[in-house]
């Protein structure tokens, strides 16, 4: 039995401490252990190492795909891993709920189940992960809207564009061939919502990168897309244009449509010291004022 805790602060909570993770561990066999508390979900490659940038080649991983607000649940996670020939894999469950609220929204999902499965057989490697939850997301900014058109609309379409106990389903794959010298990854991630105003969003990023003595340049593309048709047509058609117009709105707020290329170096200062720099050029395909070109710096120390 082991017990783990991760206390993260962070600059856009004011530094103030917080446990990310707080959960024991039980080791029921060689290959299989259960954990049960403050979990952080296996979404992604780096899931695990998320806040801890030593053990990526970026200066943050792509935000594209890993800028999602539900990292964590409170709940249970079931671990296995074992071999087959030359391959090694590992698969995980888990299982419980998640809460997550800001100034500008709040999103909580219950039944939360998420099941990832690991592969790998040298250089090569291959995971998939497939979730649910019965999700709520609630943005006060946009209440009245929801007010406004409630008694010109079905009750039946209105409970449609609400997401209130909506299935909300998180699909994901990642590809991995890593020859030390060099490497190239990528993963693709789809978020969608049975019932709500929500589009689905297509999140990928590839990345390329070599390594020679202590330096790691790097190349990244990554790319956000949701898709641009109207949910409930058949409902919504209908409708005066006005209203259609003011449901189109409420559909296009959460819209993406961007695209980032960075190019990173790493510089290994020591076995547990890495410096990193990035050039990063965003383009936003729906609004040109928000394009940018960013530059950052980072040191990630572990001990």
């Amino acid at each position: 039995m082991t017990a783990t805790g991760q206390i993260v602060a962070r600059a856009d909570n004011d530094y103030n401490a917080e446990f990310e993770w707080a959960y024991i561990t039980y080791a029921a066999t060689d290959k299989i252990s259960i954990s049960a508390g403050r979990l952080r979900l296996p979404l992604f490659k780096y899931s695990a190492s998320l806040d801890v940038g030593y053990f990526y080649h970026w200066v943050n991983a792509p935000q594209s795909v890993y800028d999602v607000p539900f990292n964590n649940i409170e709940g249970l996670r079931v671990d296995y891993s074992d071999y087959a020939g030359d391959w090694e894999y590992s698969m995980q469950f888990a299982y419980g709920t998640y809460d997550n609220t800001s100034e500008t929204f709040s999103l909580s999902g219950k039944d939360t189940i998420v099941f990832t499965g690991e592969a790998q057989n040298e250089g090569f490697k291959v995971r998939a992960v497939a979730g649910r939850a019965k999700s709520t997301f609630i943005v006060p900014g946009l209440e009245p809207i929801f007010a406004g058109i409630q008694p010109f609309i079905s009750a039946d379409l209105f409970n449609n564009l609400r997401y209130e106990e909506s299935t909300g389903t998180f699909y994901g794959l990642g590809l991995e061939y890593d020859v030390y010298n060099w490497f190239v990854s990528g993963e693709i991630t789809s978020i969608d919502s049975e019932k709500s105003y929500l589009a689905e969003d297509v999140a990928y990023y590839v990345t390329a990168g070599i390594r020679f003595g202590k330096f790691t340049p790097s190349l990244t593309y990554e790319a956000k897309e949701s898709d641009d048709a109207l949910k409930f047509a058949d409902q919504i058609n209908p409708l005066p244009a006005s209203l259609q117009g003011t449901i189109a709105v409420l559909e296009s707020t959460f819209a993406d449509d961007e695209e980032t290329i960075t190019l990173a170096l790493r510089y290994d200062l020591d076995t547990n010291v890495a410096l990193k720099a990035d050039i990063i050029k965003y383009t936003d395909n729906l609004i040109d004022s928000n394009d940018a070109t960013l530059v950052r710096v980072g040191v990630n120390y572990v001990f």
